[in-house]
């Protein structure tokens, strides 16, 4: 089984970064390299695994993969006339479908994300979800993975960057095509001091 298989091998791709390669093709018929560098848990900084939860998923170590108060909460707000359905995804939902599916919206596609993200919480510790969450994350156009944006943004490793850049590598999560780690806006900065505070918080 291929999740299995993950728990002790490093990620050689995803279905995002293949998702991203077909989206050239649709666009542009080109093909663009894409930015991508495997390292395990020891070669990441503390400081990138607190900032992600800060900023992503602060329950992250004391749930199940699903986050239901948040998810009640996002429910609630779309009856009461939200524009669209916000996503409460944890960390673990976000390795999930960034790594096994592509990213329509379709029933079938939420239901094998409920599927992968329960086979993960089963076979793999915490700490392995949030290595591959760190590694296949998406930090800005064709670039994957803590290590690919550490090297990009600040010249350094994962596992020498600061608390302040991995705050706003954190800042930039939600969308990392428009929300930009090289030149951020005053929202990636307000969102980047914002995490900064709930990574505080979490050493407090």
């Amino acid at each position: 089984m291929i999740v299995l298989t993950f728990r002790f091998l490093p990620v050689p791709t995803s279905a995002f970064m293949f998702y991203r390669h077909y989206q050239d093709l649709v666009e542009d018929q080109s093909f663009k390299a894409i930015d991508y560098q495997w390292v395990s848990s020891k070669n990441i900084s503390l400081n990138a695994s607190s900032a992600v939860i800060a900023s992503e998923d602060q329950l992250f170590y004391q749930h199940l993969g699903f986050d239901l108060n948040a998810i009640k909460t996002a429910i609630n707000a779309y009856i009461n006339g939200g524009h669209r359905l916000r996503g409460a995804s944890t960390i673990s939902q976000q390795v999930a479908k960034n790594l096994f599916l592509t990213p329509s919206k379709t029933f079938i596609r939420k239901g094998l994300e409920v599927w992968f993200t329960v086979l993960i919480e089963l076979l793999w510790s915490k700490e392995r979800i949030l290595t591959i969450y760190l590694n296949i994350a998406e930090f800005g156009d064709h670039l994957f993975g803590i290590e690919a944006a550490s090297q990009y943004y600040f010249g350094t490793s994962a596992k020498n960057i600061t608390r302040s850049q991995a705050a706003l590598l954190a800042a930039t999560l939600p969308n990392p095509l428009k929300l930009k780690a090289e030149h951020p806006s005053s929202y990636v900065l307000r969102r980047q001091s914002w995490i900064l505070r709930q990574m505080n918080n979490q050493n407090s």
